[in-house]
């Protein structure tokens, strides 16, 4: 449950997720800091923004906002996100998707949207509320599709301009306004790679707080069409024999479990 700006008793064992931008504060060994405040090597968090966030193991959780580069918090160093996408241990990285998704959403509402007064936080509930026109807000959600598609005994996967070099993944995109899943799906798929898909089956979801995105993940197969990369968005694209794929997102990601799934209903 969602605390707003609860603060812990100096001796409540807690794990502690400092954000700063995009990133996160990580302990020499690349795990979260856990213990009692008193025990920390934190700065007083008088000045900062602490937010109760949920629960983990039966412990508590908290959010601290912290400045951008800020070197106050000596014990540990501020690393990408993606440092604890580890499929041993996915409970870590979706608390800390958590809190990544709130301090964006905390620093990004300041102000109301409709009017321009300076919001005010909700203290039963993580919202921002502006109490000259009584528009609120809550953290925001962009639903994504990303699907793994397959053509007899062959995967298509494309790679993004974002994605490091060598990396290829299958193709995602953000659902439009008005639009279903699928419609969405089908259109993403046309407008990256030139083909249609049939056999669209719905798989699992994922929340992906880069900064704040839902994927929703399908299997679907080749309908018709000759593939045609887009430029626009991707650096390259191809089918792939199920025996030679390129390196592909690890496990943990929604993408490498869906490659499985395409792969594994190909061999049942």
């Amino acid at each position: 449950m969602v605390k707003p700006y609860s603060r812990p008793a100096a001796d409540e064992p807690a794990w502690w997720f400092v954000v700063s931008s995009d990133q996160i504060l990580l302990t020499e060994d690349n795990d979260l800091p856990f213990g009692c405040l008193a025990d920390l090597s934190f700065p007083s968090l008088d000045d900062y923004t602490v937010v109760q966030i949920g629960e983990l193991r039966e412990r508590s959780c908290y959010l601290v906002i912290a400045d951008y580069l800020d070197d106050n918090f000596v014990d540990g160093k501020f690393e990408p996100l993606r440092q604890l996408l580890d499929a041993s241990d996915l409970e870590k990285f979706a608390m800390a998707g958590r809190a990544r998704q709130f301090s964006d959403f905390i620093s990004t509402h300041r102000f109301c949207g409709r009017c321009g007064t300076r919001m005010q936080a909700v203290d039963w509930e993580l919202a921002m509320h502006c109490h000259q026109c009584n528009h609120r807000c809550y953290p925001r959600v962009s639903p994504c599709i990303i699907v793994a598609i397959t053509k007899g005994e062959q995967l298509l996967l494309a790679q993004g301009k974002r994605h490091k070099q060598g990396m290829y993944s299958i193709l995602a995109g953000f659902v439009e306004a008005g639009e279903s899943l699928e419609q969405a799906l089908a259109r993403e798929v046309h407008e990256e790679a030139g083909i249609q898909v049939q056999n669209i089956e719905y798989q699992l979801s994922q929340p992906w707080p880069f900064p704040h995105s839902l994927m929703m993940g399908f299997t679907a197969e080749w309908a018709g069409g000759e593939l045609h990369i887009d430029p626009h968005e991707l650096v390259t694209g191809d089918w792939f024999d199920f025996d030679d794929l390129p390196p592909t997102p690890p496990a943990g990601t929604i993408a490498h479990t869906l490659i499985e799934k395409a792969i594994g209903k190909k061999a049942d």
